[in-house]
């Protein structure tokens, strides 16, 4: 599994749930050293992964840049022997208006989200063809296009939504190849470090990292073939899997949970 932003996170969290059924995992960020105001580097994460029964290969990687993301997908490879899935995860968020996004923010935010996206896709295509249950799995949202989604940050909209695009595209593109590529989106805020840049966002009404994990896990251990295309959300996801209690996932037991953007 190559997986982008999985220093900490929902991409840390989804490592993990695979590391615990003994998966290889890269761990593709752009933390190398510590941060005081985000926790987890790609080292820290690395160990996480091995002290519950995976493999992990540490691969400092900014994803907009398109030498290091190809020369990580070789290490990849190198190491692991090929690659099996790809989770885009890795995302850039500012939700501020026009006037109010710089162009080095509006940059970031395309560069890693859409670019970054478009990029590790690219580069992990030739292994993945040859993997016996591909999958690409986005961590983006269902193309919602009513203007209420955009007013307020539409920067931050375009550049997620590009994601998006790239899944609806690339399930179409890669279908004859037998890779199956979709989307997984939360219905609640997940409780990370980035909600300290949403205004409104109150980590204590919303659910774990590991909602979205095992959702991914479920996904991804699917038949590529038949699994392709799909905008899931992730409690949608478990209730296929058969799970019908959640409330192990809340932040806080019998608190109102706080939706998460982009779902009516």
């Amino acid at each position: 599994m190559f997986i982008t932003g999985a220093s900490r996170g929902i991409g840390l969290a989804i490592a993990l749930r695979a590391a615990r059924e003994g998966a290889n995992i890269v761990v593709a960020a752009k933390t190398a050293t510590p941060n005081p105001k985000l926790p987890g580097t790609i080292y820290s994460a690395a160990e996480e992964i091995e002290a519950v029964g995976g493999k992990a290969l540490a691969l400092e990687v900014d994803i907009r840049i398109e030498e290091q993301v190809r020369e990580a997908v070789e290490k990849a490879v190198a190491h692991f022997g090929g690659i099996d899935i790809l989770v885009n995860n890795a995302s850039a968020i500012s939700l501020t208006g026009t006037a109010e996004t710089s162009l080095k923010r509006f940059d970031l935010m395309v560069g890693v989200n859409l670019r970054g996206t478009f990029v590790c896709s690219q580069a992990c295509l030739p292994h993945l063809m040859k993997a016996e249950n591909p999958h690409i799995l986005t961590l983006s949202p269902p193309l919602n296009m009513k203007a209420k989604w955009f007013q307020r940050h539409v920067a931050y909209t375009i550049a997620k939504y590009g994601m998006s695009m790239c899944v609806l595209g690339m399930a179409e593109e890669f279908r004859p190849l037998g890779i199956g590529v979709n989307a997984l989106w939360p219905r609640t805020i997940i409780a990370t470090a980035a909600l300290q840049v949403i205004p409104g966002a109150h980590a204590e009404r919303g659910r774990t990292p590991e909602i979205v994990a095992d959702a991914a896990r479920y996904i991804l251990t699917q038949d590529s073939r038949a699994t392709t295309g799909n905008f899931f959300i992730d409690e949608e996801v478990l209730a296929q899997a058969g799970v019908s209690d959640l409330s192990g996932y809340a932040m806080t037991p019998g608190e109102k949970l706080q939706k998460d953007l982009f779902l009516d």
